[in-house]
């Protein structure tokens, strides 16, 4: 056996850590490159250089010991139930939750708490708090957590974030002092610190009313306990949990750029990991807004600051052969046993559309071929003449059939595993029964803005400049390529960092572009997706609604304007309120049989 060198023992004293403080057995601990992930008893830290400087490893030991402690103090159907839905209000209930669980640890061990304050140091970093120059570029999430983390353990705010919070201790402070000294008081009891935070948004006129974890109909209950049973150790149950309500960090974002069409919130910019603590994975995870149907002005108008920096790459060209097929193994390994299932619902509809493609025939035809069920009227009476059929041609076979599927954060773990393991044996039996199929994905190339934003910076920060970001749309099969020469690349959607943020409007009229571009007659588009559009940087700068209008926009231009016909999965989200025609789900697991029943539905209505 080969000896392990120094960073392979840190991590698996880490990994020994880690279990002791959650009190869980079972978890696994790993390093990564990217942004700090944890999915169910599966935790992702930071790794550091070879030589383990002290400032690293207590990063990667801060990292790891939130997550710990997140396992043990943390119930995900319990934080559902009392979730707000607005955004603002969403991430800043996310912000206190995990400002309470850091605490239990904080309180409890000294070791941990320097550990804890040296990964929120990180977090600080690329959080718009430390860069603020007004009361409006102050992500309220982390000013919220920050003052929370304060009151709970006395621990004062960090000096690089001291400016920021200065803008906005006051307006907090006034609004919602006593709330915040009350939530102390419940810090072991994580329902009735539930209680108390949502009191806490009503005092910040966050919401309405106040949602109660006890009065909340337990709707994601049964979606967490189907979750857990359908899972092989009960982890698939808490990621699914945690995408519904563990959006701890990247939250921020959203809520932040929401806070300006909010008017008095003086969060906007969106920050991303300042209240990430525990929910690693969230840290990079943008929450959905979701709002109801608002009045958008007409004259609404959407653009980019520029587009110099976006790309349309084919999947096989963002990394190598053999990345591919490494990747590819694994979303096989990792979904044997759901690929059964699915594709038995892939050979039910393969049975519905061969059905509909039985030959259709016109009788009593001058020429053609010779009928012989009529012959014997001939015989019988030789004055009849021969009697010809000819086949005539269905309309089924002329069908183009486009999957868009969100390539965001938010869809890491089991929701973009099965999106693309669904739309591999949907375009395998698509293509049996002479339907071309196109899979297609959308993300940006950053976070937080790439190159365009530097732009903007360098141009001394233009008002208005619309979105804010570098967009990389993804082919990963086009419609003429066979199935088998395009398996390989739906792999790379398993890849560690390339889901990131999502601008849905964009994204529909180049998927849309490129179908009106087909020469069928019927074209079809299905987005799978799990919520609204969600780009923090462009939200920063622009009015919190600035994507989800231009998406509505798009949306309601296709269905009543194009002759494409547009439907939708929601994953987690309710999608209806955007596409007329639209299903949402609650489980990942359901999305293979849901996108062979849309598909199905569609190919028994006319077309348009």
């Amino acid at each position: 056996m080969a000896e392990q060198t120094p960073l392979d023992q840190f991590r698996q004293v880490l990994g020994g850590a880690a279990r002791a403080l959650s009190g869980e057995p079972e978890v696994e601990l790993a390093y990564t490159a990217d942004a700090p992930t944890a999915a169910g008893k599966h935790i992702k830290v930071p790794m550091p250089a070879r030589g383990l400087p002290p400032e690293q490893v207590a990063e990667a030991r801060g990292f790891a010991d939130g997550f710990a402690l997140r396992l043990k103090h943390h119930d995900p159907a319990l934080h559902a139930r009392g979730v707000p839905a607005e955004a603002v209000a969403r991430a800043v209930f996310d912000a206190a939750e995990t400002a309470r669980v850091e605490a239990l640890g904080t309180r409890a061990m000294a070791g941990v708490a320097d550990n804890l304050d040296s990964a929120l140091a990180v977090r600080l970093r690329a959080d718009p708090i430390t860069r603020a120059r007004s009361r409006d570029e102050v992500p309220l999430s982390t000013a919220v957590s920050l003052l929370v983390r304060e009151r709970l353990t006395g621990r004062p705010v960090p000096a690089v974030a001291a400016s920021g919070m200065a803008m906005v201790r006051d307006w907090i402070e006034e609004k919602a002092g006593k709330g915040l000294d009350s939530l102390a008081l419940a810090l072991d009891d994580q329902r009735a610190f539930a209680t108390l935070a949502n009191r806490l948004l009503q005092d910040l006129e966050l919401v309405d009313g106040e949602v109660s974890p006890d009065d909340t109909p337990d709707e994601n209950d049964e979606s967490d306990g189907e979750d857990q049973d359908e899972g092989e150790d009960g982890d698939e149950g808490d990621e699914s949990a945690s995408a519904a309500g563990d959006v701890d960090a990247r939250a921020d974002a959203e809520d932040s750029a929401d806070s300006d069409a909010e008017g008095d919130d003086p969060g906007e910019e969106s920050g991303d990991e300042g209240d990430e603590g525990g929910d690693g994975e969230e840290g990079m995870l943008p929450v959905r807004p979701n709002r109801p149907p608002a009045d958008f002005t007409p004259d609404f108008d959407y653009q980019p600051y520029t587009t110099r920096f976006d790309e349309i790459v084919v999947a096989t060209d963002l990394c190598d052969e053999d990345e591919l097929v490494r990747l590819r193994a694994y979303l096989d390994q990792q979904l044997v046993h759901l690929q059964g299932a699915v594709t038995k619902l892939a050979n039910r509809l393969q049975r519905r559309l061969m059905a509909q493609q039985n030959r259709s025939w016109d009788f009593d035809q001058e020429e053609g071929l010779l009928d012989a069920a009529r012959l014997a009227r001939v015989v019988v009476n030789p004055t009849h003449s021969l009697s010809y059929k000819m086949e005539r041609d269905t309309d089924f076979r002329d069908t183009v059939v486009t999957l868009l599927i969100d390539n965001s954060g938010s869809m890491r773990g089991r929701p973009i595993s099965i999106a693309a393991i669904s739309a591999d044996i949907l375009a395998r039996t698509l293509e049996r029964c002479g339907v071309q199929t196109e899979i297609l994905g959308f993300t940006t190339r950053a976070w937080k803005g790439g190159q365009a934003r530097e732009e903007w910076l360098a141009a001394g920060r233009p008002t208005h400049p619309g979105r804010l970001n570098d967009l990389r749309h993804i082919v990963y099969k086009k419609a003429e390529e066979p199935w088998r020469r395009a398996r390989k690349a739906l792999g790379l959607m398993m890849r560690e960092g390339l889901l990131k943020e999502n601008i849905d409007g964009e994204a529909l009229l180049w998927a849309h572009s490129r179908l009106i571009a087909r020469p069928e007659e019927r074209r079809i588009l299905m987005v799978i997706s799990d919520g609204a559009p969600v780009d923090d940087s462009t939200l920063s700068v622009n009015s919190g609604t600035y994507l989800e209008k231009h998406l509505r926009q798009v949306i309601h231009w296709i269905e009543n304007r194009s002759p494409v016909e547009l439907c939708a999965i929601g994953i987690g989200h309710d999608v209806t309120r955007y596409y007329a025609r639209a299903v949402t789900i609650m489980d990942a697991e359901q999305l293979g049989g849901t996108m062979v029943e849309q598909l199905a539905a569609l190919f028994d209505t006319e077309p348009r």
